[in-house]
């Protein structure tokens, strides 16, 4: 019997390494399949909410891909091109904020230290963007320029393109289907263990995706119009960065003020600006801790913040950006595995004779 237990033991490491071969292997055909598979987890509690009402999965279906089909489109139309627009004044005044940096600042702060003034040279680069800024400042036009230059490139990005779409409908289709025919083929032994462990990995992920994605669109939303009414440049292009980035505590609005208040004040050259940048972002993180996180988070989550960091920078190191997209399902089932095994330990002879 032990012989038994240590062969099936070694059984599902073997698989387990397999497995992970496999995805390095494929890694460069399994992105648009795993973001539709992303984008269908994301969604199928909305369609269960609305075949829950009466309506067939299909209709249901429908209507969320519609839905999301809209959306999408949405922001393509209309958040792209102010980006593309704030991308190219940023880039023009780059070469200006260089100079500035060089000119004033660089000096004070070499006072300040006490190190020489010419001992940092941002010449170099400032004459580089310059010379460079037509192709970074228009940022739609350089990638599509990097791109034609390969006719495979511009075939992948178009079997993305179609792909996507094609492979989240059927996947949402079918989601509670092919759980189902996954579950069934778990071993009758480890099945209650597998699937009450499996409901806490889908509580910890889904909260923290839905959820986190959620504060990130509003945070960014919120910085964004708050810089707008400040007066700050490029207020649109910081706020969605400090959103975006904002799924660490804190990193989100430290980026963004710093960012902000260097554009304010060579913006104004005064002191009232900084102030409005600064009350903008403590706004935010207020909404953020009182209302934002305890309502769209919660307290269940448990992914710490460092854990996610490394888990996305181990993933992005070796499976690229599959393994970018792999790092927080991967995190979450780790760290439910480590909480039962916590458990088992707890309640053993071993820890307690």
């Amino acid at each position: 019997m032990i012989d038994n237990l240590y062969s099936r033991r070694w059984f599902y490491l073997l698989l387990l390494i397999f497995s992970g071969w496999i995805i390095y292997l494929l890694s460069p055909v399994l992105i648009p399949f795993l973001i539709a598979a992303l984008i269908a987890y994301l969604a199928d509690p909305v369609t269960d909410r609305l075949q829950a009402r009466g309506l067939s999965r299909i209709v249901a279906v429908c209507i969320v891909f519609l839905f999301m089909m809209l959306l999408a489109l949405a922001l393509l139309l209309i958040l792209m091109p102010l980006l593309q627009e704030q991308f190219n004044a940023f880039f023009n005044r780059l070469p200006i904020m260089i100079g500035w940096v060089q000119d004033q600042l660089i000096p004070t702060l070499a006072r300040f230290i006490g190190v020489p003034a010419d001992a940092i040279h941002l010449e170099a680069l400032k004459n580089t963007l310059m010379n460079n800024w037509r192709d970074v400042g228009n940022v739609l036009t350089f990638v599509l320029g990097r791109v034609s230059h390969s006719g495979q490139a511009i075939i992948i990005w178009l079997t993305y393109l179609i792909l996507i779409p094609v492979v989240t409908f059927y996947l949402l289709r079918d989601w509670d289907l092919l759980l189902a025919r996954i579950c069934d083929l778990i071993p009758r032994t480890y099945e209650p263990v597998i699937s009450t462990l499996a409901k806490q990995c889908d509580q910890v992920l889904a909260e923290f995706l839905r959820g986190q994605l959620l504060v990130m669109s509003a945070l960014g939303f919120i910085y964004s119009l708050g810089l707008w009414l400040a007066g700050v440049e490029f207020a649109l292009l910081i706020g969605m960065l400090a959103g975006i980035v904002s799924f660490v505590p804190y990193l989100g609005g430290i980026i963004g003020i710093s960012i902000a208040a260097i554009v304010a004040f060579m913006q104004y050259q005064d002191i009232l600006h900084l102030v409005y940048v600064a009350m903008v972002f403590a706004l935010g993180q207020l909404i953020e801790g009182m209302v934002l996180s305890p309502l769209l988070l919660g307290e269940r989550i448990g992914l710490h913040p460092v854990a996610v960091i490394f888990a996305v920078m181990a993933g992005g190191q070796l499976f690229g950006f599959v393994g970018i997209l792999l790092a927080l399902p991967v995190a979450a089932i780790v760290m439910v595995l480590l909480r039962y095994m916590h458990a088992q330990y707890m309640n053993s002879e071993l820890y307690s004779p």
